[in-house]
């Protein structure tokens, strides 16, 4: 556990930052237009809470980030189990998953919106594209990087290649399986925003892009540190709920 000294440690750069924001304001050290003083950044957070539009948007994205990686888990980890299971029909696949691996999910966003339109589903597939390759690859990895002596001490017990691949190889994969959840979070997060600020009517995305456009850089700011918080709380309760699991399993996790 992360004790008091680490915890300060971690922060304090965060205060320094935030003290130069307020004496550089205080004393008008650049242009208020540009980097507005925390207290109208405070204020117009406290407004947008009050009425609602920050949970609004949030709730938005949050949505869409859920619904995406449960589609992307969906396939991805039965079909890198497959591969695993089969690795000679994996060959035939690899080509075409590389390839779409290195393609960044945005540059595809105008073939998707033209085919899709600009309403949920063309952000729900941005999402299932982002988180899909940690799930899938992590999957692989774990399947395929299981110690051959477990698997000869499951022989000598005289398991089937069913049992070997249930009670051995599917526990051993498990660590990787969990780091693959926790990447493919932090993708969608980054990919839903992208998305957002090219065609969307809500979700901090469209918040900051909207921000921009009113040339209210105090929005803005709100909503890249909305971002930034939601994001590291959501990595936070991933990683806790991952560690206790594999705890009670006496599995470290170092994601």
């Amino acid at each position: 556990m992360m004790g008091n000294k680490n915890i300060f440690k971690k922060f304090i750069l965060f205060f320094i930052i935030i003290l130069i924001w307020c004496f550089g304001s205080s004393i008008n050290l650049w242009n208020p237009f540009l980097i507005p003083p925390p207290t109208k950044v405070i204020n117009t957070f406290f407004l947008l809470l009050s009425n609602g539009k920050l949970f609004h948007h949030l709730f938005a994205s949050f949505f869409r980030i859920v619904l995406g990686f449960a589609i992307a888990f969906s396939f991805s980890v039965p079909l890198a189990i497959i591969f695993g299971i089969f690795p000679k029909i994996y060959i035939y696949f690899q080509g075409i998953l590389e390839f779409l691996r290195h393609t960044p999910p945005l540059s595809l966003m105008p073939l998707i919106i033209l085919w899709f339109g600009i309403g949920e589903t063309s952000k729900v597939i941005i999402i299932i594209l982002a988180s899909f390759f940690p799930l899938f690859l992590n999957t692989l990895k774990g399947l395929s990087s299981c110690d051959k002596k477990l698997i000869e001490v499951g022989q000598v017990f005289g398991f089937n290649k069913w049992q070997i691949f249930k009670k051995i190889i599917i526990p051993n994969a498990i660590p990787d399986i969990l780091l693959g959840i926790k990447l493919a979070v932090g993708y969608s997060w980054r990919a839903i925003i992208g998305a957002e600020m090219i065609a969307a009517s809500s979700g901090l995305g469209y918040l900051i892009l909207d921000g921009q456009i009113l040339s209210r850089i105090d929005i803005v700011i709100i909503g890249i540190l909305s971002i930034g918080i939601f994001g590291t709380l959501t990595d936070g309760i991933l990683e806790k709920i991952i560690n206790n699991f594999l705890k009670k399993r006496g599995v470290g996790f170092n994601g």
